[in-house]
């Protein structure tokens, strides 16, 4: 499934399930990181690439309040959440591969788990280094591997007992598909970009409970749709809910989550 087809998945789906289940649980924790990241680069301008329901938008406003903050999604849906969530940024549709903005117009471009969907991550990358101005810096994260990120795997593996014999591969594929940093290096590379600084960086994930996770992945992400191709929606759900949970245990559940972190200039 190319990152297009996964757009297309977004816009069936659910920001604000997303926004419930997933934010607090899998996505504040790193978007905390990028926004404390970001105060030290001390920018003036800043686009957000793949902004999503806007939780790393409002914690860059919030760290660089003096900063102009540009957030764009390619999903309609997910830029008119994020509007109403982040109302302090310009929230504008936008595709990464052909971005609405003039040359040399930005200090800091920043993406937080969004160039995994990017059908041609060198294309993107050449589109950000043209809208970097001289000195500007690309900041951006992506998933390590599967096994990495507790409460996505225990997901997989409840959707494989859910679907054995033709499980969803959208949380394998996508979102922890571009795992190999020589990878990221090099379509960096490609596009003129140095990296400055690569991290490892494993922050723990926190929920109510088991059942909350994998709602969250089923009701507010493109595995719905792959879900939904398989008729029985309610009885996936369950069988997930019941394994996540015999993994993560009832009651309030927390999991390690490894991210990749990388800073670059052109």
């Amino acid at each position: 499934m190319t990152g297009v087809d996964a757009d297309r998945r977004w816009s069936e789906s659910m920001p604000a399930v997303y926004e419930q289940y997933l934010v607090p649980a899998v996505f504040r924790p790193f978007a905390d990181d990028l926004a404390a990241r970001v105060v030290a680069l001390r920018p003036r301008r800043v686009l957000e690439l793949a902004a999503g329901t806007g939780v790393l938008t409002s914690g860059l406003l919030s760290a660089v309040p003096d900063a102009e903050v540009t957030a764009t999604d390619l999903n309609d849906t997910m830029v008119a959440f994020g509007a109403a969530r982040a109302p302090g940024a310009v929230w504008r549709q936008a595709d990464a591969q052909r971005l609405p903005f003039p040359d040399d117009v930005f200090d800091l471009v920043v993406c937080q788990f969004g160039v995994m969907f990017f059908p041609d991550r060198v294309a993107a990358y050449d589109e950000v280094r043209r809208v970097l101005a001289p000195g500007g810096r690309f900041l951006f994260n992506t998933w390590g591997p599967l096994a990495t990120h507790v409460f996505a795997a225990a997901l997989q593996a409840g959707l494989e007992r859910a679907l054995p014999v033709d499980p969803p591969r959208f949380i394998r594929t996508i979102p922890h598909g571009y795992a190999d940093r020589a990878v990221v290096a090099t379509d960096l590379a490609a596009a003129g970009f140095a990296v400055e600084e690569e991290r490892e960086l494993t922050l723990e994930g926190r929920a109510p409970s088991a059942a909350d996770v994998a709602l969250g992945f089923l009701a507010g992400t493109p595995v719905r749709a792959e879900v939904e191709k398989h008729g029985d929606v309610a009885a996936v759900q369950d069988t997930v809910t019941q394994q996540m949970t015999a993994r993560l245990g009832p009651g309030p559940v927390s999991a390690p989550m490894t991210a990749y972190v990388f800073l670059c200039s052109a």
